[in-house]
C-alpha cells in the first residue's frame, strides 16, 4: 500500500504502533552529531524531495517521525553513509522537528527542567534550568530557518510576522507564551523567547518542600485565601509571580464563581465553576484590539465572586481595585516590582495611568482600602525563588499608605555549593485580620501560624 506522499506504507504491518527506534534511549537536547553538519543537510536535501509537506502536516507526529527514520536509514544507504541506530534517530527528530515542530527548540520543550527558551539569533540558544541560564549546543540552520520558525508559530494563532510587522506575542498549544522580534528591530538575524507552561501545577505543599517559602507562611497564604483577602503577588520578571498565584488559588473554595483575566492563560485553576478570559491583540489592520481593561469591566456584570488579573500593568488596574473595594473580596493579582513599597508606587502609577484626574491621597486611600496582603517573591542569585516578604496593608498615615510586616527571610550568607542561607521568620505581629479568620473558626490556626504564643504578639 502506498502512503501519499512517501510511497510507501504509514501504518506498520499488523496494525502495530508505530514508535521511534525500538531500544533506544529518549532523544535529547545534548545530542549533535558535532563535524558532520554537511551529512545532516545531504539527507535533510535528499529526504524533503522524497516528502510531501502537506501530508507530513496531516499525520500525527509519532508515524511522521517514524517515517523519516525509515527514510534516513534508507538514504544513509544509498548514499554509502555509515550511521549508527543513535544518529539516525537523532537526526530523525531534529527533521521532524523541522517540518512540524520548533526546529532545534523543540526539544527543550519535552525537559520539564527547562522553564525559559530563549533564541538569541540562529546560532545563540540558552535556556534557564532550575533558575539559572546555560547556553546550549543547539543552532539554527542560518536566519532564515529561524524567521521559518518563527513563522510557522505566528501563523498557528492567524497572526503575521516579516518585516512590515517584525514583533508578535503568541502562544504554543501547550500555553507557553512566546515573544517574537524580527530584523530590522533587532540585528542578530530574530529573537525567539518561550517562557513554558508548567505540565503540573506547583503546589503550596511542594513550594514548602523547595524551599520556595515556610510552613508557617504557606498557611498563612492558605487561611488568607480562605477568609478571602484580597492578596497582591509582586515580583521581578521570572520571579515565579504565576506559580504563586496559581498555588494559593488552590485554597479558593469549590463552591465559588471565579473570573480569570490574563494577556495569554497560564492560570490553572482546580476549581469547577471558572471562567477563563483572555485579552485579544490587534489584528493585521490594527483593529479588534481588547485590553484587559475591558475584560475587567465586563467581568463585573458576571456575577463573579472572585476575579483573578493575571498581572496588572495598565489602565485595568483602577477597575480591579474597585472590584475588590465593592464586594468582590478574595480577589487576587500580580505587579511587577522590586519590593511591596514599590508595588504600591506601581500600583498608584497605573491609576494615574487611566487619566482619572484623581489626587494623589485619594489613589493611596484606594488602594489601601482595597489590598489585605502583599507577598513579596524574587529569584534570588542561586536560581532558587523565595518568598521574601508578606506584608498587611494597615491604612494611612498622613499622605503615606503603612504596612505591618508579617514574615520576612532574613539572609545570612552563602553555602559552599553556593546556595543561599537564611530562614523565614515571622514578626509575630498581630494580624488585623485575626477577627475575620475567627469568623472562619481561623484564628487560632493563624496565631498558631504566626508563632504568636498564647494569643499575644
Amino acid at each position: 500500500m502506498k502512503s501519499a506522499g512517501f510511497g510507501r506504507r504509514v501504518a506498520a504491518p499488523g496494525g502495530r504502533k508505530l514508535v521511534l527506534v525500538p531500544g533506544l534511549p529518549p532523544r535529547g537536547p545534548a545530542e549533535d552529531l558535532s563535524g558532520r553538519g554537511e551529512l545532516k543537510e545531504q539527507i535533510r536535501t535528499v529526504l524533503m524531495s522524497r516528502i510531501d509537506p502537506s501530508v507530513a502536516g496531516r499525520i500525527s507526529r509519532m508515524t511522521l517521525e517514524a517515517e523519516v527514520a525509515k527514510l534516513v536509514s534508507e538514504i544513509a544507504t544509498e548514499q554509502r553513509v555509515q550511521l549508527n541506530e543513535a544518529e539516525e534517530s537523532t537526526i530523525a527528530a531534529e527533521l521532524t522537528d523541522d517540518m512540524v515542530g520548533l526546529g532545534p527548540v523543540e526539544p527543550f520543550l519535552d525537559d520539564d527542567d527547562v522553564t525559559d527558551i530563549l533564541v538569541n539569533g540562529p546560532f545563540d540558544i540558552y535556556v534557564e534550568r532550575h533558575g539559572k541560564l546555560e547556553k546550549t549546543i543547539a543552532r539554527f540552520r542560518d536566519a532564515q530557518h529561524l524567521v521559518n520558525i518563527a513563522q510557522r508559530i505566528a501563523s498557528a494563532i492567524g497572526r503575521r510576522i516579516d518585516e512590515a510587522s517584525p514583533m508578535v506575542d503568541a502562544r504554543l498549544v501547550d500555553g507557553s507564551r512566546v515573544n517574537i522580534v524580527l530584523p530590522p528591530l533587532v540585528l542578530n538575524g530574530g529573537t525567539i523567547s518561550i517562557r513554558k507552561f508548567p505540565k503540573r501545577n506547583l503546589t503550596i505543599d511542594r513550594m514548602v518542600r523547595q524551599e520556595n517559602l515556610s510552613r508557617n507562611m504557606a498557611r498563612l497564604l492558605q487561611i488568607a485565601a480562605r477568609v478571602r483577602l484580597n492578596i497582591l503577588i509582586s515580583g521581578g520578571t521570572g520571579s515565579g509571580k504565576t506559580t504563586l498565584l496559581n498555588a494559593v488559588s488552590q485554597f479558593i473554595d469549590r463552591d465559588e464563581r471565579v473570573i480569570t483575566i490574563e494577556d495569554a492563560v497560564e492560570l490553572r485553576l482546580q476549581q469547577p465553576h471558572v471562567v477563563q478570559m483572555e485579552t485579544r491583540p490587534p489584528n493585521i489592520e490594527g483593529a479588534g484590539y481588547i485590553p484587559q481593561r475591558e475584560l475587567v469591566r465586563n467581568a463585573l456584570r458576571m456575577r463573579p465572586d472572585r476575579i483573578i488579573v493575571g498581572e496588572v500593568r495598565g489602565a485595568e488596574t483602577f477597575d480591579m481595585l474597585q472590584a475588590m473595594n465593592t464586594g468582590h473580596d478574595g480577589s487576587m493579582s500580580t505587579v511587577h516590582a522590586n519590593s511591596p513599597r514599590d508595588a504600591l508606587y506601581r500600583l498608584e502609577n497605573m491609576v494615574i495611568m487611566a487619566n482619572l484626574n484623581l489626587p494623589l491621597r485619594a489613589i493611596r486611600m484606594h488602594v489601601a482600602s482595597a489590598l489585605n496582603l502583599i507577598v513579596h517573591i524574587e529569584r534570588m542569585r542561586d536560581g532558587i525563588r523565595r518568598v521574601q516578604n508578606i506584608s498587611e496593608m494597615a491604612g494611612m498615615e498622613r499622605e503615606t499608605i503603612t504596612m505591618r510586616e508579617l514574615f520576612t527571610f532574613q539572609f545570612r550568607g552563602e553555602r559552599r555549593d553556593g546556595t543561599i542561607d537564611g530562614e523565614f521568620v515571622s514578626t509575630r505581629m498581630r494580624p488585623d485580620f485575626l477577627a475575620r479568620a475567627a469568623q472562619f473558626n481561623l484564628d487560632r490556626e493563624l496565631l498558631d501560624a504566626m508563632e504568636i504564643v498564647g494569643g499575644r504578639g
